[in-house]
């Protein structure tokens, strides 16, 4: 992994928000042997309360540049609270939909406004938020998951706007989205059935796979969303 991530400097500090979830937790154990980490859960930080993240990032500002940020939340179920992708436009439910795009979209929106301006200027530095195929509005054939495809995607217009206008100061910034395929977590266990062999990753694998994506994109890269195996996903 040292190799891996050699387009980083010797012992960057890294921040991982969603660090609980299975993939979040994965990134934290394989940063922890290369870099300075800083780990969040949903327990330690709500990113769509702006005053909790404004208080962070002076915390985080204080304690120097960062050179990886990488968003691992996300919402697409919570039984607790009868959210629930939908099959149908009649399954929409305002107050689900809103808390979808809220943790999905609104979130990171939060996180590129107050850690962007953390990251490094002189060496490489890369913000990462976790997306999804499904929130290509291109590769859309199926219909169906409303809430979370528009999240997604909107989370998608988050990243591309927050490269354009950071690349008018800070060239050297990258802001990117991950697909990670499906990973055998709590947000995909009720919908493993369909999935192609060999296509289900354990969460070590994703992040094995998600760290070498971010280890090879350069600033031209900064705006898109880039799959496991480093194929950009379409807009």
């Amino acid at each position: 992994m040292v190799d891996m991530l050699a387009s980083f400097p010797t012992d960057f500090r890294a921040l991982i928000f969603g660090a609980r979830g299975g993939l979040g937790a994965a990134f934290v154990a394989v940063l922890q042997s290369r870099c300075q980490v800083t780990a969040l859960a949903r327990a330690d930080i709500d990113i769509c309360d702006e005053a909790a993240l404004a208080v962070l990032a002076e915390q985080e500002k204080a304690r120097g540049p960062l050179h990886l940020i990488i968003n691992a939340t996300g919402l697409l179920h919570d039984a607790a609270v009868g959210i629930q992708p939908e099959k149908a436009l009649k399954q929409i439910n305002a107050e689900a939909m809103a808390q979808v795009l809220a943790v999905n979209a609104v979130g990171p929106a939060l996180i590129a406004k107050y850690f962007l301006p953390l990251l490094a200027r002189e060496e490489k530095a890369v913000m990462a938020h976790l997306s999804a195929r499904v929130g290509s509005i291109s590769d859309n054939r199926m219909g169906g998951w409303t809430s979370y495809r528009a999240a997604k995607a909107a989370q998608n217009m988050v990243v591309k706007n927050a490269a354009i206008e950071t690349a008018r100061r800070d060239k050297q910034k990258i802001i990117i989205g991950l697909h990670p395929g499906t990973v055998d977590s709590d947000l995909s266990a009720p919908f493993q059935g369909n999935v192609a062999e060999g296509k289900l990753f354990t969460p070590p694998q994703s992040a094995d796979y998600l760290l070498q994506v971010i280890d090879t994109v350069t600033p031209p890269d900064s705006g898109k969303v880039f799959a496991w195996d480093g194929q950009e996903v379409p807009a």
